[in-house]
């Protein structure tokens, strides 16, 4: 994954309201959750759900799938997935010592 494309994702993720949609959409599964459900469960008006909704879709970290008159959103587990990964991914590595300083061990 891209530096410019994680950063991205965590730019969305940021906001407190992206970040409960999100995490919403992640404990529902795969199934994910109607736009209503959504914003049942969280209280959420209806424009300002779908403004978030959008900034999470444009980031492609939740699919949007028409089912007759209803949206329904599940998360992108891949895209997660690389995130987290990314974040990961060199845990624990070291960060070598800066020039002229000696190690301690």
């Amino acid at each position: 994954m891209e530096h410019a494309h994680a950063a991205r994702c965590l730019e969305k993720l940021g906001n407190p309201t992206r970040l409960e949609i999100f995490r919403l959409l992640v404990r529902t599964g795969p199934a994910g959750a109607t736009v209503g459900e959504i914003q049942e469960r969280l209280s959420i008006p209806g424009s300002t759900l779908s403004h978030h909704i959008s900034h999470l879709v444009n980031a492609g970290l939740v699919n949007q799938a028409r089912e007759g008159r209803v949206l329904r959103c599940t998360p992108n587990f891949d895209l997660m997935s690389q995130v987290m990964d990314f974040l990961t991914a060199e845990c624990c590595t070291g960060v070598g010592q800066p020039a002229g300083v000696e190690k301690a061990c």
